[in-house]
């Protein structure tokens, strides 16, 4: 009699952990999605590669630069090899972790600037996100709503 209940105590141990492991992965995935910023110009599709999430422009209001008609590009770089690439497609989050409710330790690159800063998102809900930028201790934060 002992021993069945050790069972199943153990198997109730198991089911209520792998339970947990879930919700929690669940819970971190909930960024994944497509994101307008708050301005308006760009969707970022923010996706998950092993544990980490990164973020890339898949659209831009204004994909092509005025002057030339053609495609705009990462001019701002302070890699001169890069300043040749579309800013559209380009990831501009990098290596974001989920920990305590919220993604950080990663960073975000500003295509206009051409300078990369910490990087955090917290979920105001399901279909708005809060996107902070980081200088030191100081930081600046975008609202992006979900597109899907």
């Amino acid at each position: 009699m002992k021993m069945q209940k050790r069972k199943w105590i153990l198997t109730a141990v198991i089911l209520f952990t792998t339970m947990i492991s879930v919700l929690a992965q669940s819970r971190a995935d909930q960024i994944v999605g497509v994101w307008l910023t708050e301005d308006q110009d760009a969707r970022v599709e923010i996706y998950k590669t092993s544990d980490k999430y990164q973020g890339k422009i898949i659209w831009l209001l204004n994909p092509n630069d005025k002057k030339t008609g053609k495609p705009l590009l990462d001019t701002e770089n302070k890699d001169a090899a890069k300043r040749s690439m579309p800013v559209l497609g380009l990831q501009i989050i990098r290596d974001l972790s989920f920990s305590d409710g919220q993604w950080k330790d990663g960073s975000i690159y500003d295509p206009e600037s051409g300078k990369s800063y910490k990087a955090k998102i917290a979920l105001a809900d399901k279909n708005t996100l809060e996107m902070t930028g980081y200088i030191g201790m100081f930081g600046s934060t975008e609202t992006w709503t979900r597109v899907k």
